[in-house]
C-alpha cells in the first residue's frame, strides 16, 4: 500500500483508530524528515572542501544518522512498517 492509500484510509477511517493512525502518521513523517535530513547532511559532506567544513560535515552526518535510528527504532516499536504505506 502506498502513502497515498494510507492518507485515503485515514480521512475515511472516522473515530476508530483515529488516535493510532495519528501516530502512525506523525511517526511517519518523522521518519521521512529524518531521512531527507540525512540526505542532506550526505551531500553536505560530500561537497565540503577543507579540514574545517570536512569536520563540520561529519558532525552533521553523525547527528544526522542518529536521529534517523532513533525515528526508525520508534516506527519499529509501535509496529509501522513498509508494507503499511
Amino acid at each position: 500500500m502506498s502513502w497515498w492509500n494510507f492518507i485515503r484510509q485515514y480521512e475515511a477511517g472516522g473515530q476508530s483508530g483515529t488516535v493510532q493512525r495519528e501516530e502512525e502518521w506523525n511517526v511517519l513523517m518523522d521518519v521521512r524528515k529524518a531521512q531527507a535530513e540525512w540526505e542532506r547532511a550526505y551531500l553536505m559532506f560530500d561537497e565540503a572542501l577543507g579540514q574545517d567544513q570536512i569536520d563540520y560535515a561529519i558532525y552533521i552526518l553523525e547527528a544526522a544518522e542518529r536521529k534517523y535510528q532513533i525515528h526508525l527504532k520508534h516506527a519499529k516499536s509501535i509496529g509501522l512498517n513498509s508494507s503499511k504505506f
